[in-house]
């Protein structure tokens, strides 16, 4: 995720938005949530609706006691996310399985490339990831935080979250040489 390029300084936007103006508010809103929830697709399994409403709650709730600029607040608001979504699997593991039912026909898909289907098969490829792995590159490469960044988010070394980026994007590429179809050999 790039810096913040609203029209107006980060800085004033948040001052506003503290103060209530619904527009600053919905500036950051719209600065910071499509990078909010393409991480949080990767890093939690299931519904993310709930957890996105619970992070927003907390920003509003906590707003007023937030200070620095728009790097530290990118980051205050992912460790908030990452805290809900720690949260919501506790939760999650807590409650009773659900066991598929016997003889229920699935309708199958289509092979047609789609974003959405793109995006579904990159996911797939991250959920054979370690969860500390999809964390970290998503961190990194979806948000666009730096090495020192997320850190602070996932409460590791720098050095940690190096090790991690490598061993991911490591999985990554063995997972794309061993799904990419064979080359056809041509004469």
């Amino acid at each position: 995720m790039a810096d913040w390029t609203g029209r107006r300084p980060f800085d004033d936007v948040l001052v506003a938005a503290r103060t209530g103006d619904d527009r600053s508010f919905a500036e950051i809103w719209r600065w910071l949530h499509p990078p909010l929830v393409r991480w949080l697709r990767v890093v939690v399994a299931g519904d993310i609706e709930d957890i996105e409403s619970e992070v927003w709650l907390s920003i509003t709730r906590n707003l007023a006691s937030f200070n620095g600029d728009e790097r530290d607040f990118r980051g205050w608001a992912f460790t908030i996310a990452r805290r809900r979504a720690i949260d919501w699997a506790r939760h999650r593991q807590r409650q009773p399985r659900v066991t598929a039912l016997d003889g229920v026909d699935v309708a199958g898909h289509a092979e047609v490339s789609s974003p959405e289907s793109d995006s579904a098969a990159a996911l797939a490829m991250l959920a054979r990831l370690t969860p500390e792995q999809r964390e970290v590159l998503a961190l990194r490469i979806i948000v666009g935080m730096s090495v020192r960044q997320t850190a602070a988010v996932v409460q590791r070394t720098e050095g940690a979250v190096r090790i991690l980026c490598h061993r991911g994007l490591r999985a990554l590429a063995r997972q794309v040489a061993v799904d990419r179809p064979a080359e056809e050999v041509v004469p």
